[in-house]
């Protein structure tokens, strides 16, 4: 179901222009918009982000294997899911992953920047690319999946876009979340990338329970390759003179295979029930339930 933007009103329509108001969403650098006012600014995030990553994610391992792991996580827990929206859908990259793996899922992707949409549209084929505040979804029960992949990290509000999210998926459908974890890993790279916090597993879970979600699993990701990145993180906690954004990305050839592997080996553990208690990510899957 759609929800006007305008006056709330829900309706069941192809069209957006709301039966009752007769308001429709705007047009903003080609792609629908549902918050133009905040299409080209936002504070929880950069327009070069969107640049860099599309060059860097295909081919780094932490990428690869979070959409690896995102991938199973619907085999396991939606099987039979007609449709899926991803909140933030930045670059376009996991919307690709999945769209590849789940050729018959419809797909939908959001961005708060209608600009990232642009990159987003060169990766994906059949997705529908919307711009969207997730703080004011216009959806009512119109989801099965909805996916935000580090992104509520990045808003200062998180449980009113849980809240969002409860209210634009189906009864029986539901969420998968994947935040950077542990607040004792925070460093300068947190700031640069605008970060409002590091989870703590306890608080997500309270956090997603309470916008009315039963949790399904949770886990850490990031596990075996804690200790590394706990000292790249040690390293640039105060750095800001001459930061490179980009240098956790850019692993060489060798070692970013040898990374690869072992969260290979860790997705494999993930599957068969393992539960990591500490990592520098975490992933939590809820349902929505009568």
């Amino acid at each position: 179901m759609r929800r006007c933007s305008n006056c709330k009103h829900v309706f069941d329509s192809t069209d957006w222009t709301c039966p009752d108001c007769g308001h429709a969403p705007a047009i903003v650098d080609s792609f629908t918009s549902f918050s133009p006012l905040n299409a080209h600014k936002s504070d929880g995030f950069e327009e070069q982000f969107y640049a860099q990553m599309f060059d860097l994610e295909a081919g780094n391992f932490w990428f690869k294997a979070r959409s690896k792991l995102i991938n199973l996580m619907i085999k396991i827990y939606f099987p039979e899911a007609k449709n899926m929206l991803e909140i933030g859908c930045g670059s376009g990259y996991v919307l690709r992953t999945i769209e590849k793996a789940y050729p018959g899922l419809s797909l939908s992707g959001s961005e708060v920047f209608s600009r990232g949409l642009s990159f987003a549209a060169k990766r994906v084929q059949k997705a529908t690319l919307f711009q969207m505040d997730a703080r004011e979804m216009p959806f009512e029960a119109e989801f099965d999946v909805i996916g935000a992949f580090d992104v509520i990290e990045h808003i200062e509000e998180d449980q009113r876009v849980l809240a969002e999210m409860h209210r634009a998926v189906r009864v029986g459908g539901g969420i998968i979340l994947t935040v950077p974890q542990h607040k004792w890993l925070w460093s300068y790279a947190d700031e640069y990338a605008h970060h409002r916090r590091r989870y703590q597993a306890r608080e997500l879970r309270i956090k997603v329970e309470q916008a009315g979600f039963c949790v399904l699993r949770m886990t850490s990701f990031v596990s075996l390759l804690l200790p590394l990145m706990y000292l790249s993180r040690l390293r640039n906690r105060k750095q800001r003179q001459g930061y490179d954004d980009t240098a956790e990305l850019r692993v060489n050839g060798a070692l970013n295979a040898i990374m690869g592997w072992v969260m290979d080996l860790e997705r494999l553990l993930i599957r068969l029930g393992v539960r990591f208690p500490a990592g520098g990510s975490l992933l939590l899957v809820a349902k929505k339930v009568p």
